[in-house]
């Protein structure tokens, strides 16, 4: 009786872990085909950052970023911020715009949270300002996030001074 309760357990555990190996070509399918419909439409990827609704992509083509369903023309972005819990660390300012861009306060409540570094980059546009949150992820994953975001962004500023 033991031996038949061990074969059973055995099979038990060879389903499961085919199930997970069977999931998992199934996630990295299903990103193939989500970067293959990026690069289709003509816009290459940043950044893949995680976040609530799974991992979102930070992309770019010739006339705009896209982040989270928003198009962020480059010709209208006047500055970058690199914002760690809040505070910028680093900023990229356009010359393009005469008049000084206003930086709005971040209003992002992380009620709830473990408090921990959290890294954001802040796209001002003229009329409004978009937050790409890169998460609070530790051994540094959100810096480079972050980092890359930035720099893809300040690179584009700097062309078009």
């Amino acid at each position: 009786m033991r031996d038949l309760v061990a074969v059973f357990v055995v099979f038990l555990l060879i389903a499961f872990a085919l199930s997970m190996a069977t999931s998992l070509q199934w996630y990295k399918r299903g990103h193939s085909r989500l970067r293959r419909a990026i690069s289709d439409a003509g816009r290459s990827v940043i950044a893949e950052i995680p976040g609530g609704q799974g991992i979102q992509f930070f992309t770019e083509d010739a006339a705009a970023f896209h982040w989270s369903g928003r198009v962020i023309p480059k010709d209208g972005i006047r500055s970058a911020r690199v914002l760690i819990s809040g505070a910028p660390i680093s900023v990229c300012v356009s010359r393009r715009f005469p008049e000084p861009t206003t930086q709005p306060s971040v209003g992002i409540d992380h009620s709830g949270m473990i408090e921990r570094e959290r890294w954001d980059v802040a796209i001002d546009l003229e009329d409004t300002t978009v937050m790409v949150e890169c998460g609070a992820i530790r051994e540094q994953v959100s810096q480079e996030l972050a980092r890359q975001v930035f720099e893809a962004v300040k690179t584009d500023i700097e062309l078009r001074n």
